[in-house]
């Protein structure tokens, strides 16, 4: 409920009277909102008129992203390092220092002042449109332990 508005409209022509909704719906799953929409054509036909949906990040999803990036980055940092470690004879310990060096971000909005309106964009232009892209350089230093010989401990 906090994620929808309705706004009606009652009005008399004639001898009857007429009512228009409009519905704004917040959606945070793509799947979800087509279901919605698909049900609202099946049941109510051509009485209903479903635009374009506007997509956007929050504030919230533009930074899980940012962790997430970061995250993942350290994680393949770990792993080459392991890789390195493995060629020569030696076992990745622990990390001694991590940072993040640099991080980029693009992508991720639709510009309302852009030449093409939205109305004359497909779908699946407007979702690339609306894609949020994020990179991050990580420098990581790790300890290096030695693998002891297991045989000279017999």
């Amino acid at each position: 409920e906090e994620n929808m508005t309705v706004t009606e409209d009652f009005s008399r022509v004639e001898n009857t009277y007429q009512m228009e909704a409009e519905v704004c719906i917040i959606f945070s799953d793509f799947g979800k909102m087509q279901n919605v929409c698909n049900l609202l054509i099946e049941k109510l036909g051509t009485s209903v008129t479903i635009n374009p949906p506007h997509f956007y990040h929050t504030p919230e999803a533009i930074d899980a992203l940012r962790r997430q990036v970061c995250v993942t980055a350290v994680g393949n940092t770990r792993r080459k390092a392991q890789e390195v470690c493995q060629l020569f004879g030696q076992a990745l310990g622990k990390p001694l220092l991590i940072k993040e060096e640099e991080t980029k971000e693009w992508g991720g909005h639709i510009d309302s002042h852009l030449s093409l309106s939205a109305d004359s964009q497909t779908l699946q232009e407007r979702i690339q449109n609306a894609t949020a892209y994020a990179s991050c350089r990580v420098f990581a230093v790790f300890e290096i332990k030695g693998k002891e010989n297991r045989r000279s401990k017999l």
